[in-house]
Formats: structure tokens, C-alpha cells, sequence
């Protein structure tokens, strides 16, 4: 655990008004056409096992298939997808970016920077709705372990429709796509990803096509665009419907991915593939599917794939053969989505260093991370193992998804008050019907805990608890460390004074320090330990500090700062570089950066660099007030030895660096 030398947080620092980001502007097109094969992969393919899970036999509280009922459960799809997505998404959520970023991680920074008036939120107010956006990320982090396991299960339990026999053959083959896509995942999506846009575009195409199809043939389906067959569906059957809306919750996930890829792609190239293709097919999809059922009710059994019975006879293979290819790319969207979160989280300190590979050299939000993405694989496979079907994993989903958006509005509306200056009375109005909404898919998730609803919240729990035990964590070892670093200036004051026994050799010295915002600089241990116990110190050195601004990227004017501490003879310089949270730590580049703009000419490439290295160890003691209790020690501890080697985290060179340690109980 290299701790000292972790970026960390600041709610100060570089703005982030422009980005250091690759060249080239892609058209309104390509992003139009990106959007729809990254963002709505995962609503896209909500149509394949939403209607059949509200009539399916797994549901302990099934919907009895007759008319009246398939029609207000059609209006209560199609008025929830266009209040949550359409209406909070797209309407509003879009419009929270914290310099063109989306994400609950964006969220957490919009509410603690200064409101319209100039003011901050309370600290304590700040704090807790930061928990409730870690609290939201876990749970994203949930969902994009089922999003693989019900979307593929979805896709390949069509080919029991071609044949009954094969239905044995569908969990095996499940398994064999699942590891094979996240076999793949260290090569990066950059080569597949120019065909993930026109596929998805043929996706919207056919199930939107069939649909219509189906609703020519059987018009009176498109009754159920009116909301009273919805309010009529609550109203003469309560209990029947309040159930119903487990399931009806499937039509809105992947909403989060709208918000979350924002910075991929912009509000206006998401906006327009939502409205004018993916919104359409998904409805027409969803009234097709009714109107085929409408067309033949039997309540003598229950309904199996209308999804896929939509189609003609001749068509179902190459169907379930484009429902299978849709999954994935909307399991490898979910999954680049969780690389996104958990870099992120990395970043603004709620995980330890993890290694994050970047996987394209022109985009730079394109990461792989191994720990995150074999320990999906593992979820995912165990996932499928134990539910085995679509419709039994699907309440596990709707949870996971009701519980996210639910952060998001919250979140969302502080931000629309504190930021935008919206009025309170009219915010606290929507978010009050949107939120009641949600509310009711939570309570009728609740009822189904007991058939895969506790699934996302005993993962969210545990996610939620490393993290937030993590960052709790990493105070108390700086804390700790403080008592052994002491002062930089005193440092210096004995270093560098005339006559001073410390011996000054030649070369440059690197020192990677931790920032600690509004105090004096601590004394890096390395350079601590050179100094008492070696006597000795380069004739050059450069004590260099890195923090995370809470925004995605930085300019190149703000990505260093150059300064002479107190003590030095002008032989030692403090640097402060500044990453954005969504930024490469590219240290020797961005620490060149920050010497040339200061034109201080130091040799960088024959530089040694030093890092400060910290054991971690449990106390066996009790804790004291303040401290974290046993268990959570043991979490942290635990959690400490998945960091990542701080030289290849932050691209130091590997001949040049010497790694010096030293050991903390907490």
C-alpha cells in the first residue's frame, strides 16, 4: 500500500473549464451512432424479458392473462418509460454535468461545490448525500453483475423456441458466452466498438418493425397509450398491479447508462437517439408483443417468449441469433460502465489503487480494470448457476435498478435547487411524482426479496461498506503517518543549512509526497529515512504532491504548481500536480508540464524517484472513539492488499525508482 503517494480529493483547485482530452471532434452522426451502440444497449434489450416476466409462473404473485389486465400493465410500461426516462432523464438529470461528465460520481461533486448564491451546502448536509452516491454507485456496481447474467439468459432461452429440446443446452451455453466475454475485456473495446453502432441500430430496427407489425394487425393494443387504462388497472385491481410493478420496473433499466456516458457522448447525440429510434422500437416492441397476446389469450397457461413470437416462423433463428449480440453489447456497455465507476472511486479516494489499464490510446475513458472485471465474471457466472432463468433473476434487477434511480433523484434535486437556482416548491412538486413512482416499484421489489430482490441489496451493502470503511481507512492511516513524518521545513532547515552533516550528492531526486490541503507539508518518509539514516540528499530534489480535483479533467494552464518551501536553499522545490478524476496520473508527463510553464530547467530522464511505501497491519487492540471497530480494521486491511504497484499506477520509471517502506497498525 502506497499510500502517501495517492492523489486525494480537493473541493479547491483547477476548474476543469477545458479538458485534456485527445484531438478530433467526431460528427453529430458518429456520436449519434456510438451513443445507441454504448448507451442503450441495456434498455434496448429490457423488451426481450420484460412482458414475459409479468405473466411468468416464477412470480409468486403472477398477473392472470386477460385483457383488461394486459392492457393496463402496456400503459403502465409505456408511462413509465416516459416518465422516468424521457421526463427525469433526458428532461432534467442530463442537464447535472459537472463539466460535461455524467455519473453519480458527478452528482456527489455538483452538490459540494458553492450553489448559485455563492454559498456551499452544510458540511454534514454534503457529507450525507455523498454517502447516498456511494450508496448509488454500489448499487450500479450490482446491477452491472446482473445486467450480463439476465440479458444474455434472456436472448439464448430463444432457442427453446425454435426447439424445446435445446432448452437444456441454454444455462452451458450461457456460461461458455459470459467467460468468453470477459475473457476479452483486457483487449479493450476500441476495435469492436465502431460495430456496436450499426448493429444496435438494426436491433431498434426489427423489434420496432415487428412490433408494427403486429399492432397493424391488431390495432386496438394502442388503447393502452392513455393513462386511464393504467389508473383503471390500479383501481380495480390494487393488489393485482401493485405486484405487477416488480416487473413493470424492468422497462426503465439502463436508464442510468443515459446519464452515466454522458462525457462519451453529449447530452444532444443521446437525447436524439432516445426520442427519434430507441424510444419508438422499444415501445412498439412492448404493444407488439401485446398485441399478439391479445390476439390469442389463453389463461389456460402462461405465457413463454411473446418476444420472440412476434417474429415469423422463418425468422426466429437469425432473431434470437441478433437478441443474443444485442445482449452482449449490452453486458459489455454495463461492464465498461463498471470500469468507469470504480476508476473513479479510485480517484476520489473511496478504493485503494487498483490497476487500471487504458486500453485505447485515443479515448481515454476506454479502461480495463483486472480485480473489477474477474470478480464480475465470478458474480455473473454464480449469478447464472443459481437463478438459471431470466424471469427468475429479473426481481433481483428490478431492485438494483428501482434503488439507483431513486439516489439519482435526490441527488438531482438538490442540484437543481442549490445549482441552477429551480424554484424549491416546483422541484420538490416532480421530484415528489417521480419519486412516488419509484417508491411504488420499490415496495412492490420489497415484496419479492425472498425470490432474488436481496441479491443487489446484500451486494450493495458489502460494496457500500468496503468502500466507505476504505475511506475512513485512509484518514486514520494518515493520521498515523503524520506522527512519523513530521514537518517538511523542519526537514529542510537541518538538510540544507551550512555545515549541515548531510552529504548532497549529484543527480535529481523525485519524491512523491501526499498533498495535504491549507497545512505544511509533511516530509515524504523516503526522504525522511535518506536523510537520518543514510545522511545524505540529492543536490537537486523535487518534492512532488498529486491531487484529484472533484471534476473530470483539468486544463494544461492549472495542471501544476511550482513552489520553493520554507528551509530550502533553492535546492528543493515543492510541485503540486492536479488531475482531473476521469485524467491518466501520468506523473513524468504532467510534472514536465509543470517545470517547463515555471521554466525551471531540471533533467528529468536521468531523475531518481523515491516512493513512501506503508505496511498495513490490524492493532490487536480495541478501538478508540473514532477509530474503526475490529471488524471494519479487518476490511481495510483486507481491501489494503489488492493496491496496485504505485510506480505502474503512476507511470513512473521502473529502472528509476526505489521503493522505501514503512509500517502502520490501525
Amino acid at each position: 500500500m502506497t499510500e502517501q503517494t495517492a492523489p486525494v480529493p480537493t473541493h479547491e483547485g483547477p476548474t476543469g473549464r477545458g479538458r485534456v482530452r485527445p484531438s478530433g471532434t467526431p460528427t453529430r452522426a458518429a456520436l449519434t451512432l456510438g451513443a445507441l451502440g454504448v448507451v442503450f444497449g441495456d434498455i434496448g434489450t429490457s423488451p426481450i424479458y420484460t412482458l414475459q416476466t409479468l405473466f411468468s409462473p416464477d412470480d409468486p404473485h403472477p398477473v392472470p392473462l386477460t385483457e383488461p389486465n394486459l392492457l393496463g400493465l402496456l400503459s403502465l410500461i409505456f408511462w413509465a418509460a416516459t416518465t422516468v426516462v424521457t421526463g427525469l432523464y433526458v428532461g432534467v438529470v442530463l442537464h447535472a454535468d459537472n463539466h460535461g461528465e455524467g455519473g453519480i460520481m458527478s452528482l456527489i461533486t455538483l452538490v459540494g461545490r458553492r450553489g448559485r448564491d455563492g454559498r456551499k451546502l452544510p458540511a454534514v448536509v454534503v457529507r450525507r448525500l455523498a454517502l447516498a452516491g456511494i450508496a448509488g454507485a454500489a448499487l450500479f456496481l450490482a446491477d452491472s453483475m446482473i445486467t450480463p447474467a439476465i440479458s444474455v439468459l434472456s436472448a439464448v432461452e430463444g432457442v427453446a423456441v425454435v426447439d424445446p429440446a435445446l432448452g437444456g443446452f441454454v444455462v452451458p451455453v450461457v456460461l461458455v458466452i459470459v467467460v468468453a466475454l470477459f475473457a476479452v475485456q483486457r483487449f479493450g473495446t476500441a476495435r469492436v466498438g465502431a460495430a456496436f453502432g450499426p448493429v444496435m441500430v438494426l436491433w431498434f430496427l426489427v423489434i420496432g418493425l415487428s412490433g408494427l407489425a403486429r399492432v397493424v394487425a391488431e390495432p386496438g393494443v394502442l388503447r393502452a397509450l392513455s393513462p386511464t387504462y393504467a389508473i383503471g388497472f390500479f383501481l380495480e385491481r390494487p393488489g393485482t398491479a401493485f405486484f405487477a410493478l416488480a416487473a413493470v420496473v424492468l422497462v426503465i433499466t439502463g436508464a442510468e447508462a443515459l446519464y452515466a456516458d454522458l462525457g462519451h457522448f453529449g447530452r444532444a447525440p443521446i437525447t436524439r437517439a432516445w426520442l427519434f429510434l430507441v424510444y419508438p422500437a422499444c415501445m412498439l416492441s412492448y404493444y407488439g408483443q401485446g398485441a399478439l397476446v391479445i390476439g390469442d389469450l389463453s389463461p389456460d397457461g402462461p405465457i413463454t417468449a411473446p418476444f420472440f413470437r412476434v417474429v415469423p416462423g422463418w425468422a426466429l433463428v437469425p432473431l434470437v441469433v441478433l437478441a443474443t449480440v444485442a445482449t452482449v453489447i449490452a453486458s459489455q456497455a454495463v461492464i465498461t460502465g463498471a470500469f468507469s465507476v470504480v476508476r473513479q472511486a479510485v480517484q476520489l479516494g473511496y478504493l485503494p489503487r487498483l490497476r487500471i489499464v487504458h486500453t485505447s490510446a485515443h479515448t481515454i475513458g476506454q479502461v480495463y480494470v483486472p480485480y473489477v472485471n474477474y470478480g464480475l465474471m465470478v458474480a455473473v457466472v454464480l449469478l447464472v448457476v443459481s437463478f438459471r432463468s431470466s424471469a427468475a433473476l429479473a426481481f433481483a434487477y428490478g431492485m438494483a435498478v428501482t434503488c439507483t434511480v431513486l439516489v439519482t433523484i435526490v441527488l438531482t434535486s438538490v442540484v437543481a435547487v442549490h445549482r441552477w437556482g429551480w424554484p424549491r416548491p416546483a422541484v420538490l412538486t416532480g421530484a415528489g411524482l417521480v419519486g412516488l413512482v419509484m417508491l411504488g416499484f420499490l415496495a412492490a421489489n420489497l415484496t419479492k426479496l425472498a425470490h432474488g430482490a436481496w441479491v443487489p441489496l446484500v451486494i450493495g451493502v458489502g460494496l457500500f461498506t468496503v468502500m466507505t470503511t476504505w475511506f475512513r481507512g485512509r484518514l486514520l492511516v494518515t493520521r498515523r503517518r503524520h506522527e512519523q513524518e513530521g514537518p517538511l521545513d523542519d526537514l529542510l532547515t537541518d538538510a540544507c543549512a551550512p555545515g549541515s552533516p548531510v552529504v548532497r550528492v549529484p543527480g535529481t531526486a523525485v519524491y512523491l509526497n501526499r498533498s495535504v490541503k491549507g497545512a505544511e507539508p509533511p516530509a515524504p518518509l523516503a526522504m525522511r529515512s535518506t536523510v537520518e539514516h543514510l545522511h545524505a540528499l540529492h543536490e537537486r530534489v523535487l518534492v512532488v504532491s498529486l491531487t484529484t480535483a472533484l471534476s473530470p479533467w483539468v486544463v494544461d494552464e492549472e495542471i501544476g504548481t511550482v513552489t520553493v518551501p520554507e528551509g530550502s536553499d533553492g535546492s528543493v522545490v515543492l510541485v503540486t500536480l492536479h488531475f482531473g478524476y476521469r485524467q491518466r496520473t501520468d506523473v513524468p508527463k504532467a510534472l514536465a508540464r509543470a517545470l517547463a510553464d515555471a521554466e525551471l530547467d531540471v533533467d528529468l530522464d536521468g531523475a531518481s524517484w523515491f516512493l513512501s511505501t506503508i505496511d498495513v497491519h490490524r492493532s490487536p487492540g480495541h478501538h478508540r472513539p473514532g477509530e474503526l471497530p475490529r471488524w471494519r480494521r479487518a476490511v481495510f486491511t483486507a481491501t489494503s492488499h489488492l493496491t496496485t504497484d504505485a510506480a505502474r499506477s503512476f507511470e513512473l520509471p521502473k529502472d528509476r525508482t526505489v521503493v522505501m517502506g514503512a509500517r502502520i497498525e490501525v
